[in-house]
């Protein structure tokens, strides 16, 4: 039994979605569980490393750990959103997806330079947004050097993309597979 399987029996595994072949993994069903809610807050705040002014979510479920995540780090939440989503002035940031670019922004004004930044969200697959972020945090000055995921797919290699940008990964659990 690994340290994490009590989490790990919380989500399910949706099959052939979004298309044939994917193995959907859905975190819904851990957050409806309160206790899996607060065993999965209390693991991440266990695995950050030294202090942390801000905690960075991506869009959109990177918002629930990042929010989560910050009362006990004492750390205020940075907001990672898709272009075109934040009112006043943002710097951006792109990125590849499967069949084409995304991109995504924080304000221009959301982190003072030197500002220790802990990136968070609710998985890592190829890590393509996960590496946009950490450009776009550290182009507005920010220190990231850790990232930390409730689930890794570690087949898909964004976990260790990220590493080879100098950042710690940590993942609370992982399932082989797409």
């Amino acid at each position: 039994m690994n340290a994490n399987d009590d989490l790990k029996a919380l989500i399910r595994t949706i099959p052939d979605f979004p298309k044939p072949g994917i193995q959907f993994r859905d975190i819904t069903t851990l957050l409806l569980d309160p206790s899996g809610v607060a065993r999965t807050v209390e693991r991440m705040v266990t695995a950050t490393r030294g202090p942390v002014d801000l905690v960075a979510g991506i869009e959109a479920r990177g918002f629930l750990f990042a929010a989560a995540l910050a009362v006990p780090l004492n750390a205020g939440v940075l907001l990672i959103r898709k272009d075109g989503k934040l009112p006043g002035t943002t710097i951006a940031e792109d990125y590849a997806l499967e069949y084409g670019q995304d991109r995504i922004a924080i304000h221009e004004d959301a982190l003072v330079p030197g500002a220790r930044v802990l990136l968070v969200d609710d998985l890592i697959a190829t890590g393509g947004t996960a590496r946009a972020a950490v450009r776009l945090i550290r182009k507005a000055g920010g220190l990231v050097e850790q990232a930390q995921f409730l689930v890794d797919l570690p087949d898909l290699g964004g976990a260790d993309a990220l590493r080879g940008d100098e950042i710690a990964v940590d993942a609370l659990v992982s399932f082989p597979g797409h």
